[in-house]
């Protein structure tokens, strides 16, 4: 089944999106920075190129979890306030054993739901007659090989079939000597990976 939105943008509004746009400037030594530059460039093609609808779910699940752990810590601190130790001492094991018990569901969260997404958007039927299709960016960035690896992930709503495909490029094929992101030679590379998914999909 195709995806619900071809992907293609007219050139002259295409144009004014990217003038419209700030150069975005990073410290080239910092593969952190770099990394979450690429990665907010990809974004922005999908949900302002594409016009697909980001979802939070998945941050805000990481968010809930770390929300909670924070929220024993808090507690066994008013806790131990209020009632001195060691008479706060049955609370305040629980609370850490609870903090540390959840650190460990948030380390097996990132590490096998998130798994380097920092997209999850939607392509909404604009009848609202069938299920939402799923795209999914995740990116790694290696640290001394300066390689940045972009997967796409498209989830058929109707089907639940997926596709997937990346690319791996050296960071410095997208930034110039001042650390500037040059965004006009990132963008096709995230529509053109959308666009071989897409055409594979009209397929299925």
């Amino acid at each position: 089944m195709a995806s619900k939105k071809t992907g293609l943008m007219d050139k002259n509004e295409s144009e004014q999106w990217k003038a419209d746009d700030k150069p975005v400037k990073i410290d080239k030594w910092d593969g952190s920075a770099i990394k979450n530059a690429l990665d907010d460039a990809a974004k922005k093609v999908m949900t302002d190129n594409f016009g697909f609808t980001e979802e939070h779910r998945l941050m805000d699940l990481r968010l809930l979890i770390c929300t909670v752990a924070v929220g024993f810590s808090l507690f066994a601190l008013v806790w131990d306030y209020i009632r001195p130790f060691p008479e706060s001492r049955p609370i305040l094991i629980i609370c850490v054993l609870s903090y540390f018990m959840l650190m460990g569901v948030l380390t097996l969260y990132t590490t096998y739901m998130e798994q380097n997404i920092f997209l999850v958007a939607a392509d909404k039927d604009k009848a609202g007659l069938e299920p939402d299709d799923k795209w999914e960016l995740a990116s790694t960035c290696k640290k001394y090989t300066h390689l940045y690896k972009l997967k796409m992930t498209f989830t058929n709503g109707k089907t639940g079939l997926c596709r997937s495909e990346e690319i791996e490029r050296p960071v410095n094929n997208y930034f110039d000597e001042e650390g500037t992101l040059l965004f006009k030679l990132f963008e096709p590379e995230v529509r053109t990976l959308q666009g071989r998914i897409a055409a594979a999909s009209k397929k299925e």
